[in-house]
């Protein structure tokens, strides 16, 4: 990591000022905004706010170590940076750039089959970090297959089909804009992605030996149906926001859904996590990592992988000092014993409440 990028980025919120810069207003509203009123969007915040810490102190903290187990593998920190589409907005190496902080740091990626260019089998090769390949139904059993055929080739270490973009959502930042992103206007095939049912499940997990995920799981529900049908992750999330308004931040939802799994599931969890102490509170509820997506496209935009590399050190400094000033110093020491339920927000939330200092007063930062 070069001096340079080590002084002019101490905090977490100097990314998201960086990233505003470099970026066009259009796929800055597209990165930072949800769906209609972006009421789902600000639940994610509010979930997590309303989760307290509860520190126990005289513990002997003086080693603390943050590294985990995701997908067999070991890391560095229990974090997953998500699919997100069109990379190549934000870096014009699009995933490897991905693929390469990820690697150079030491946590899991995951690259959405939205995106292209580079091809799937290029990112894979771009790093040895666990990485996940994330489909959009864009076709039939066929093309599914192929994609299964590809990933496992590759060497991808599991399969994510996301499940909650049934129907495309109203982005109202989009609309109003008129704007539609470059990977939109070439899309086809949404009405199998909106025909996708649990027997497809049932189908692809009978031929294909990969791990399962699927994302965008939202209640106890379904999570049953998908531990029925031997999904291996349950991936919570409400797609950041973007797809149904009006819908449960997922910290709000994680518990039932971890309850109907009966353990028979491993978890994943996104939904507003730009915060070492975030990911501590969901750490705390047992998951096996946390996704986040908005924060490293910021960084890439930024910087690039070097940019990734960077955020997620600070990150790193976040989630030891939370972790030691609660009074642990590895994942298996946390419980449900160290959260506290409703604890009231202090600040309205919105996609970049985390942040206080960042200046939420101006409107070009896509806070209120």
């Amino acid at each position: 990591m070069s001096v340079d990028l080590q002084s002019s980025f101490l905090t977490l919120h100097e990314f998201i000022k960086a990233a505003k810069m470099q970026l066009k207003p259009d796929i800055w509203d597209y990165l930072t905004g949800g769906t209609e009123t972006e009421t789902t969007l600000r639940r994610n915040r509010m979930a997590l706010d309303q989760i307290a810490l509860r520190p126990r102190i005289l513990k002997d903290v003086a080693n603390i170590d943050p590294d985990a187990t995701v997908l067999g593998k070991k890391v560095r920190l229990p974090v997953v940076l998500a699919p997100i589409g069109g990379l190549v907005e934000f870096d014009g190496n699009a995933g490897v750039t991905v693929a390469q902080g990820a690697d150079e740091f030491g946590v899991a990626m995951t690259l959405s089959s939205v995106n292209q260019v580079p091809p799937l089998e290029d990112v894979r090769a771009a790093g040895k970090a666990p990485q996940i390949f994330q489909l959009y139904v864009r076709g039939d059993d066929g093309f599914v297959d192929e994609y299964a055929s590809r990933a496992i080739e590759s060497g991808y270490d599991a399969f994510c089909i996301t499940v909650d973009t049934a129907v495309y959502s109203r982005r109202e930042r989009d609309i109003a804009r008129r704007f539609q992103k470059p990977w939109r206007k070439s899309a086809t095939g949404t009405e199998y992605q909106a025909a996708f049912s649990w027997k497809n499940v049932e189908r692809f997990k009978a031929k294909h030996k990969i791990p399962l995920m699927l994302k965008g799981i939202a209640t106890a529900e379904d999570t049953r149906i998908a531990v029925e049908h031997g999904v291996d992750y349950v991936w919570v999330s409400n797609h950041g926001g973007r797809q149904l308004d009006h819908g449960r931040g997922s910290m709000d939802v994680l518990d039932e859904c971890m309850e109907a799994a009966g353990g028979k599931a491993r978890f994943i969890v996104d939904g507003g996590f730009c915060r070492g102490t975030d990911i501590v509170k969901a750490m705390a509820m047992g998951v096996e990592a946390i996704a986040m997506g908005r924060l490293y496209c910021y960084a890439m935009a930024a910087a690039g992988a070097p940019g990734i590399v960077r955020m997620l050190e600070i990150l790193e400094d976040e989630t030891k000092s939370a972790m030691g000033l609660t009074g642990v110093t590895s994942w298996d020491q946390l419980d449900k014993s160290y959260l506290h339920f409703g604890a009231p927000a202090v600040c309205e939330p919105h996609v970049h409440s985390a942040y206080p200092l960042l200046g939420l007063d101006d409107p070009g930062y896509g806070g209120r």
